[in-house]
């Protein structure tokens, strides 16, 4: 298993991995020209998990100068339980802290009970206190 940058050029791959794992919600956000626009924001801070040349795991990082965040972290069902996640975002954060960022987020559904267990396994807290408001730019 090899983990690596995510470079656009492997965009169809994980996009299909995306589409694969459930918990992972899509939207014209995640769209070549956006994730390629992501990826030159935050240049390596993503990282996709290789077998051979197969895709078989991503996770999207970056931070705003002030909070780290992580994106659509998939992990191939067959690998799952292998550590791959982990080595993901142990990846991201290491990168992250590289660059003096603290602390991180990650967005999470609420019924998604199964990524909530992953992320509290590996020391994230589920919090309570705050809530994620949104608008679409589009709408005016």
């Amino acid at each position: 298993m090899n983990i690596e940058p995510f470079h656009i050029d492997r965009y169809d791959e994980v996009y299909a991995l995306w589409g694969r794992c459930s918990g992972v919600g899509l939207s014209s956000a995640d769209e070549h020209d956006q994730i390629a626009a992501y990826l030159a924001r935050n240049p390596g801070m993503s990282f996709i998990a290789l077998d051979g040349l197969a895709v078989v795991g991503i996770v999207l990082g970056g931070h705003d100068g002030r909070r780290g965040y992580l994106h659509h972290l998939a992990v191939d069902d067959d690998y799952r339980r292998l550590g791959v996640g982990r080595q993901l975002v142990e990846k991201c954060l290491s990168t992250l802290a590289a660059e003096g960022i603290q602390k991180c987020h990650l967005f999470i559904f609420h019924e998604n009970e199964g990524g909530i267990a992953f992320w509290q396994a590996q020391g994230w807290t589920l919090r309570q206190d705050i809530r994620v408001m949104s608008k679409h730019l589009s709408e005016g």
